[in-house]
């Protein structure tokens, strides 16, 4: 069954209160119950928590009476940073100041994601954001989630639900939203075949059933595919210890292009020309299938048809809060570009 049937599938599963699809074979538990020992031991290498990272970004890039921009981060370990020894090298903290550069406002960022949770957690992350923020909630909210309902064996269906839960109250709210779908854990070194099949092929379709979730409650998805594809591949450096989570330079990479996202949901990054998007419109679950398999493709709602882009990245340089000298990763304000010929109709079918 091609990835985009099976996407489709759960998404419905997860609108209408169903089972959905089972990620494991039983003929497979014995051996991959031995896989997943192996791995996990490898992975729980990292202790402690991630560095906190909550706070204002960006007063030197903001007027003196500007309104300072508020900015939630929801998920799990990946959304919160773990790996990392400083606030400042979390993806919040990169996207806060970097939004501030475009924006020249102040950002004031909350992060509420904790390590080792499921989308089942997403409800009291939510609870939390709206609390602190007010009536008023945050203006945009960046989600990650994903990897942990894989490999705690969450029923997809299941996820898709909570994730679209908690999409419906932050978009009633008024909040614009970003969600990051889950990363290809196949890539991931310490996890070997068969569970390294069967975790590819898990991820990629909760990913795509993620992004047709997303879609349809009017937000915005970038995928983190196989953590962006070549730009981690074979690349140690772009991994913590554990080589499961990001390093500084892997999160830079990723918060890297997930802000022209950000920066189009809230309006100050500029749309292509209809003319100049054509050849990305697709059917919502073909525009989720494809992008589940490219890192960085952002898929947006384009009235009946669901858009894919690739937005121009450039690496920024900027002072971030308190005047604090950082690597951020804003690209030039007025850019943005979209590339849609890498993907295509063979990928849209694989499993």
């Amino acid at each position: 069954m091609s990835r985009e049937r099976v996407a489709r599938r759960i998404a419905a599963a997860a609108a209408y209160g169903g089972g959905g699809i089972g990620l494991l074979g039983v003929g497979f538990v014995g051996l991959l119950l031995a896989e997943a020992k192996i791995a996990e031991h490898t992975l729980d290498s990292l202790k402690g928590q991630p560095p906190h990272a909550d706070g204002r970004y960006g007063t030197a890039f903001a007027a003196q009476d500007a309104e300072p921009l508020r900015f939630a981060v929801l998920g799990d370990s990946t959304a919160a940073g773990f790996g990392v020894d400083r606030g400042r090298e979390t993806p919040g903290a990169l996207l806060a100041q970097a939004i501030a550069s475009v924006a020249e406002r102040p950002v004031d960022l909350m992060v509420t994601a904790a390590n080792g949770v499921t989308s089942q957690d997403l409800a009291r992350q939510v609870d939390t954001v709206l609390e602190a923020f007010g009536p008023d909630g945050p203006e945009v909210a960046l989600i990650m989630i994903g990897a942990n309902d894989v490999t705690q064996m969450v029923k997809p269906a299941a996820s898709v639900r909570l994730l679209g839960d908690a999409l419906k109250r932050l978009r009633a709210n008024g909040t614009e939203v970003v969600v990051g779908t889950c990363p290809d854990l196949g890539t991931i070194e310490p996890v070997r075949p068969p569970l390294r099949w069967l975790a590819r092929r898990a991820s990629r379709q909760l990913a795509a059933a993620q992004s047709i979730t997303v879609v349809e409650a009017g937000a915005r998805s970038v995928s983190l595919g196989d953590l962006l594809g070549r730009e981690f591949r074979g690349r140690h450096e772009m991994f913590a210890s554990d080589r499961y989570h990001p390093s500084a330079r892997g999160y830079s990479t990723a918060a890297m292009a997930m802000l022209p996202t950000l920066c189009a949901a809230l309006g100050i990054w500029p749309e292509l020309p209809v003319k100049a998007r054509t050849e990305g419109l697709h059917t919502l679950a073909k525009a989720a299938a494809v992008a589940a398999g490219h890192g960085g493709t952002e898929v947006a709602p384009a009235g009946h048809w669901a858009q894919l882009l690739r937005r121009a990245r450039r690496p920024l340089n900027a002072t971030g809060a308190n005047g604090a000298h950082v690597e951020g990763t804003a690209p030039a304000p007025g850019v943005s570009t979209s590339d849609t010929s890498h993907v295509g109709s063979a990928d849209a079918a694989a499993t």
